[in-house]
């Protein structure tokens, strides 16, 4: 592995280490799963996740739930701060139609609303967690940082999580469909799974009894990178899949939005190992894949995915950082190149294409004109697209220089521009009009 990608991946896990409590898991008081815990690279998956045998009908039917301790939390007069967790277990349907079960956590918080209305709910879908079901967030609420000698796992999305709370904002964070629960791979950066998912998040947390919001509370959505593409995905299907969740704001921050030139980005970068969960989710999610994936993946391509599939971005960025997948192919061809060769995968990463249905409500587009892990040239494209249907957008460019490593390119608008996006946000759910600047999308960077 090339050095740079080595002291890169180890300076994020000492600087998040510095913001880090270790503490001891807690027993589950509520409903256990059909079987005993699992174990992933050595941490022990709590009975939770575990899916029952049969599952509800209605999608964002609550399954199970119980108190979620939080790592960061502090005594209260009214109760725990930043707030109360719940953590949850909901069905949902995944891209085949097929019933899912999805496990996440839902945070009651100890602040006041203080904007117009009830108090709103948002749902947050994390960025890149990794693969293994002990990257799930709604764990790293918990654990805020794992580093056993076998997995390394950051809970970084706990800080976007934690600053809403602060502001009254009750939210209720996705793991996503399997991630977490431990009868299916995770079908990492798929369009209507990532979709599905965040919109039964919704319907799971106002169906909580111990929960102040209802169907009455505005609800808004928040997601960088790969949460950023899950958001996005999900204000184009609710008004066909979830219409009784209505949107008062979404906020699509460095969305993956057209996979193919995401591929091109991530092969040979940092985050290289992220190219293998896309491909494992893929051949979860279409099984007719597979003929294709055996006739140019190679014994180490097939011995990578197979390690992927466990790791999380830690993990990957000290195992994988830097690697070219024509490492991985019989042929030497790269994956991009592989994509080009079969119109099969070109349909399907052409079905995964964000931007081609109008989203509900207003939307944020955020990007930084500096990332080349998700390229910033296809996210803006993503806010052209909804301009051009009519949609309600603001876009944001994220003036910041290019550093020469992908990873910091990507994750430096997050922490620069989250304020803002969080601001915008807030100001949607206290019902202020949002307006649109895409009347300036051709000087637009």
């Amino acid at each position: 592995m090339p050095p740079r990608p080595r002291m890169l991946a180890a300076a994020i896990v000492a600087a998040l280490a510095l913001g880090a409590q270790a503490v001891p898991a807690a027993a589950a008081d509520g409903p256990a799963g059909d079987s005993a815990t699992t174990t992933s690279r050595g941490v022990e998956i709590p009975a939770f996740y575990t899916p029952p045998s049969e599952l509800p009908g209605a999608d964002g039917t609550l399954i199970r739930h119980e108190p979620l301790p939080l790592a960061l939390s502090l005594p209260g007069i009214d109760g725990p701060l930043p707030g109360r967790a719940t953590r949850l277990m909901y069905k949902s349907t995944d891209a085949n139609g097929a019933a899912v079960a999805v496990t996440g956590a839902y945070i009651e918080p100890a602040a006041k609303w203080r904007g117009d209305g009830p108090r709103p709910l948002v749902a947050v879908a994390p960025g890149t967690m990794g693969q293994g079901d002990q990257c799930a967030a709604s764990m790293a609420l918990e654990h805020p940082l794992r580093l056993n000698g076998q997995t390394v796992s950051v809970g970084y999305e706990d800080l976007s999580v934690y600053r809403l709370l602060l502001r009254g904002v009750a939210v209720v964070v996705t793991d996503y469909i399997g991630l977490g629960t431990t009868d299916r791979l995770h079908t990492y950066v798929n369009r209507v799974d990532g979709a599905h998912a965040v919109l039964d998040a919704v319907r799971a947390a106002r169906s909580l009894d111990s929960a102040s919001v209802t169907s009455e509370s505005r609800v808004g959505l928040f997601g960088y990178s790969q949460g950023g593409g899950a958001t996005a995905a999900a204000a184009e299907l609710q008004p066909s899949y979830a219409p009784d969740v209505p949107l008062a704001g979404t906020y699509a921050g460095a969305p993956p939005a057209d996979l193919t030139e995401v591929t091109k980005a991530i092969d040979g970068s940092d985050l290289a190992g992220a190219l293998g969960w896309s491909l494992n989710g893929f051949l979860q999610t279409e099984p007719a894949l597979r003929p294709i994936a055996d006739r140019y993946i190679n014994e180490a391509g097939q011995e990578a995915l197979k390690d992927l599939s466990t790791m999380c971005v830690g993990d990957a960025l000290f195992g994988y950082g830097g690697d070219s997948s024509t490492r991985w192919t019989k042929t030497g061809q790269s994956i991009s190149d592989v994509i080009r060769a079969e119109p099969v995968l070109q349909t399907f990463l052409a079905e995964q294409r964000i931007g081609s249905l109008k989203p509900a409500g207003p939307v944020r587009v955020a990007t930084g004109t500096g990332d080349d892990l998700v390229p910033h040239g296809q996210a803006r494209r993503l806010a052209v697209d909804w301009c051009g249907k009519g949609a309600e957008v603001t876009y944001v460019p994220v003036l910041l220089p290019g550093v020469g490593s992908g990873l910091l390119n990507h994750f430096a608008p997050l922490l620069t521009d989250q304020g803002n996006a969080i601001s915008w946000l807030t100001d949607r759910l206290s019902g202020e009009p949002a307006g649109s600047n895409c009347w300036s999308m051709p000087v637009q960077p």
